[in-house]
């Protein structure tokens, strides 16, 4: 008598091979959150490690570091019309980057004369420094410059007053109130209720135009009239956050290379290495082009907001060197108080 061969039928086969794409379909989105979750636990070490470089050079130089200063580009006398050294030069010898900062050359600029680039410190403007960057984002470099996601804070709504935050330009020019430099002892809403540091999504090759409701809008700048800077009226600052926050779908993006934009590089109304807090964590950014330069760069008076690919908000890194998780529906009065180093405003921890 011949023994029966057992096997599978094909309805089992079938039967096993759903199961599997069923475990499979379960299993992927938690791999994939576990990798975001790794993604965000760097992001906000880097954080602490500028937060960390910043006490540092605080106690080195008793002031935070500027925004940006002055560099020898300037031109015909006018300090104003030259970019200068962005925050994180200053921050290379408290970064283990010292071998970076002696490369530098501070005796030039970036810029000759006819806004040529200047090649004499291409060596490390070129370069990329992983703690500047958020591998969250994914997006590459906009520019041949080194890129960077942590951008600093630059203070509340500019149409009330400007340089309110943490690390704004210094006083260069003599023609703005609240300019820096700004030490531990002028953030008198304390040292944990004050921003120094957020995260933003940087640009993307090539400047391209995004709708206000695209999957990159956030990557954009828009333009829309404003009110006028320093006026004290937070009435203003607020229509113009609404007319920011409901801009029809169709509109586009009028500058998208500004963020990000050479970390080695700043200027005092430039965002490329600053945001402001006046629209919520992850929402549209405004150019105020009433009375601001029409390239979009300037924002010392546009919304800029802090933005991230982590679901729900952005990291912020703290003036006592804390980084806290900022979620989008954070309340509005909040934010712009956490912004400014002494507004005189009681925020409980638990409101941001």
């Amino acid at each position: 008598m011949r023994k029966r061969r057992r096997g599978f039928t094909l309805i089992e086969l079938l039967v096993v091979i759903a199961i599997i794409a069923v475990l499979i379909a379960l299993l992927l989105p938690a791999v994939q959150a576990a990798r975001e979750a790794a993604r965000r636990a760097q992001c906000i070490n880097n954080l602490k490690q500028l937060g960390l470089a910043v006490h540092n050079y605080v106690s080195q130089n008793s002031v935070l570091p500027a925004q940006a200063m002055a560099s020898a580009s300037a031109t015909n006398g006018n300090e104003s019309w030259g970019w200068g050294y962005g925050w994180p030069l200053a921050l290379l010898p408290n970064m283990e980057q010292q071998p970076m900062f002696n490369a530098f050359n501070f005796s030039r600029g970036f810029f000759e004369t006819g806004n040529v680039n200047n090649t004499c410190n291409s060596t490390v403007c070129y370069l990329q420094i992983a703690t500047l960057i958020c591998p969250s984002d994914g997006a590459k470099r906009p520019w041949v410059y080194g890129t960077h996601n942590y951008v600093a804070n630059f203070g509340g709504p500019g149409t009330i007053a400007r340089w309110t935050g943490t690390m704004v330009p210094p006083d260069t020019w003599g023609w703005y109130k609240n300019t820096g430099p700004v030490g531990i002892e002028s953030i008198r809403d304390g040292t944990s209720n004050t921003a120094l540091f957020s995260e933003r999504l940087v640009g993307l090759t090539g400047n391209p135009s995004f709708r206000a409701d695209s999957a990159d809008r956030l990557r954009g700048y828009y333009d829309i009239p404003g009110p006028a800077a320093d006026t004290g009226d937070a009435t203003n600052a607020m229509n113009f956050y609404n007319t920011c926050k409901s801009l029809p779908g169709s509109t586009m993006s009028g500058n998208t290379q500004c963020f990000g934009f050479a970390w080695t590089m700043g200027y005092y109304v430039h965002v490329n290495n600053a945001y402001t807090h006046w629209g919520p964590p992850n929402t549209l950014a405004c150019h105020n082009q009433t009375i601001e330069n029409t390239q979009v760069w300037e924002a010392s008076v546009g919304i800029a907001t802090p933005t991230s690919n982590h679901s729900g908000g952005v990291n912020m890194g703290l003036a006592d060197g804390s980084v806290r998780f900022i979620k989008e529906t954070v309340n509005l009065q909040a934010w712009w108080a956490i912004g400014t180093r002494n507004g005189g405003e009681t925020v409980s921890a638990d409101s941001y």
